[in-house]
């Protein structure tokens, strides 16, 4: 790109949400100029960077959505998310998207009784809701252990609801459908500030009567955006290919992803070339959002994180670690991702995943083309009554307060996992102030 652009709709970032909604929108306006643009290319930030769930999960809790929008809204917005990770096995299939996708379900083990409580009380809230066992269901310690054979595992919720991906193969095939439905990428080309109708960037300004902000972990770096979501730093390590034996004394067998019920974030799944792939939470926040590209890792946290993956595995002490990542995820101040359209100034978003993001920003495409585009289908009325869309997330706090805070749950987190671990027993306090800080 070299000076000005014009266009029907600019969509800025090339992650996934940026990527599904030219996509949704080309499929309905075939007409449509559609431009997008990202500042380092296509994929390079969470929607290529992640730990390849594609889950049904949402940050935001199902007893939060009642509070706020009811119970029926509140089941309606999960079924909407089984219902995406269908839509999304439907597109990776019928376009042979080499992406690594295995619906193999997802499981969260517990390994203490702390964890087993809260395993328990979320099956139970499933059940408040109208889910059943074919949806969630509890696994005994020999049943979880058959699936996962992590250390000290007394059971486990599982659910059939997750597919493991290859993040970045999907995103690119994701790309080069919107591509070949007419969508333009321009990129590397940054954005400064977003306006109606126009987006000033580094390489000239671009002209549009919609402009779409799809810029999750790096929208604290547009002009005015500085406390609309904090990034947060996420860390990845993979290990070598795993022979056969190794894998039979995991399980896994389906490619399941899994978690434990620990405060702290971690994540991992069986690749589709029998690596295992891990990550936590667990870095710093950086004072004033910043982000950089030498936060990508940290001895420190990839140290942690693989200490984790061996206490989880110990079979894996003596297995080769070849990779080490990490990046900025998106967190609003009330953990709640939304979308919203306002047709009177032409400016759209989406986003606030919180580490959720790979098959929820399916939903958010989908749901932004139907708001964006101008004729309406059948079944439109389900995407817009659902109660994300129009939601919006009070600011964050001004620095230092953000600063000490966030960095403060951080500390919580890794205090009460630590206390349970040690005494078997709830960290009510350390859990609480925890709770408190992420507004559950």
């Amino acid at each position: 790109m070299e000076g000005p652009v014009t266009c029907d709709t600019v969509i800025v970032g090339g992650g996934l949400t940026g990527l599904w909604t030219a996509l949704y929108l080309l499929e309905r306006e075939p007409g449509m100029d559609v431009v997008v643009i990202d500042r380092t290319g296509v994929g390079t930030g969470a929607s290529g960077r992640n730990g390849g769930w594609c889950s049904t999960l949402l940050p935001m809790s199902l007893d939060r959505m009642a509070r706020q929008h009811g119970r029926a809204a509140a089941r309606r917005m999960q079924v909407a998310m089984h219902s995406t990770l269908d839509e999304i096995e439907r597109v990776v299939t019928e376009h042979d998207i080499d992406a690594g996708f295995r619906r193999g379900g997802s499981i969260t083990a517990a390994r203490s009784a702390p964890q087993e409580g809260r395993i328990a009380h979320e099956i139970s809230r499933y059940r408040e809701f109208g889910f059943d066992e074919d949806d969630y269901r509890l696994l005994d310690a020999d049943e979880a252990a058959d699936r996962c054979a992590m250390t000290r595992i007394r059971g486990a919720l599982y659910t059939p609801h997750c597919a493991a991906a290859h993040p970045a193969r999907l995103t690119h095939g994701v790309a080069r459908l919107a591509v070949a439905a007419g969508a333009r990428i321009l990129s590397p080309v940054r954005a400064e500030r977003i306006e109606p109708c126009q987006v000033t960037t580094d390489r000239g300004v671009i002209s549009a009567r919609v402009v779409v902000r799809a810029t999750e972990g790096y929208t604290s770096d547009l002009q005015g955006e500085h406390r609309t979501m904090i990034p947060l730093y996420s860390m990845m390590v993979a290990t070598e290919p795993l022979d056969a034996s190794t894998w039979d004394a995991i399980g896994l067998r389906e490619r399941e992803t899994f978690d434990d019920g620990r405060h702290m974030v971690i994540y991992g799944q069986r690749t589709a070339d029998d690596r295992f792939a891990f990550g936590g939470r667990g870095a710093p926040y950086h004072f004033g959002s910043r982000i950089e590209d030498n936060y990508d890792t940290d001895e420190r946290v990839r140290s942690a994180i693989t200490e984790t993956l061996i206490d989880l595995f110990p079979m894996l002490s003596e297995v080769r670690f070849t990779h080490h990542w990490g990046g900025p995820l998106a967190a609003p101040r009330d953990w709640a991702c939304s979308v919203d359209f306002d047709r009177r100034t032409g400016l759209a978003r989406a986003g606030g995943y919180v580490g959720d993001g790979v098959s929820t920003t399916n939903l958010a495409g989908r749901t932004l083309a139907t708001m964006i585009a101008g004729e309406a289908r059948a079944g439109d009325d389900e995407l817009l009554r659902l109660p994300w869309v129009g939601h919006r997330s009070r600011r964050w706090e001004p620095e230092p307060v953000r600063w000490l805070g966030i960095n403060a749950g951080r500390r919580a987190a890794d205090i009460a996992d630590r206390i349970e671990e040690r005494t078997g027993k709830e960290s009510q306090f350390f859990g609480g102030v925890l709770d408190g800080l992420l507004g559950r």
